[in-house]
């Protein structure tokens, strides 16, 4: 059985801190490796689920997708980070998110959370029109 793929569903998710400023594009490459740790692990078949939570104005925001084959790329477009947060200060907001992959193997449907972690957005100063 491996130690770091998906055979060990259940497992303790990979927790990130990903830093953004608000009102730009961030992106986030997730790579799954096969034991050896040089090869991407064959992820044909896996469907994705990204969704970021701000506590303070109880909202969820989904966030965009796009994947290959062993690897997953989680993007957070302006338009929504541009809502992240509403003063001028180093941090200023803090979300929860979560990447969420369902994987139908052998006739069985199996939900996978191989990350969590929490969005720390870095205030910008450039006038956008979102304050």
């Amino acid at each position: 059985m491996s130690t770091h793929g998906p055979e060990k569903f259940g497992a303790d998710p990979v927790n990130l801190q990903w830093r953004v400023v608000r009102g730009d594009t961030a992106t986030l490459k997730v790579e799954f490796f096969e034991d050896n740790e040089e090869d991407l692990y064959s992820t044909s078949g896996w469907t994705y689920k990204a969704t970021a939570y701000d506590q303070a104005s109880d909202t969820l925001d989904d966030l965009d997708i796009s994947f290959g084959n062993g690897y997953v790329i989680i993007t957070a477009p302006a338009d929504t980070t541009a809502n992240w947060g509403t003063k001028y200060a180093s941090n200023v907001a803090e979300l929860m998110f979560d990447l969420r992959v369902t994987i139908n193997a052998s006739g069985d449907k199996v939900i996978w959370t191989p990350v969590i972690g929490t969005i720390y957005v870095i205030g910008n100063v450039t006038p956008s029109g979102t304050l």
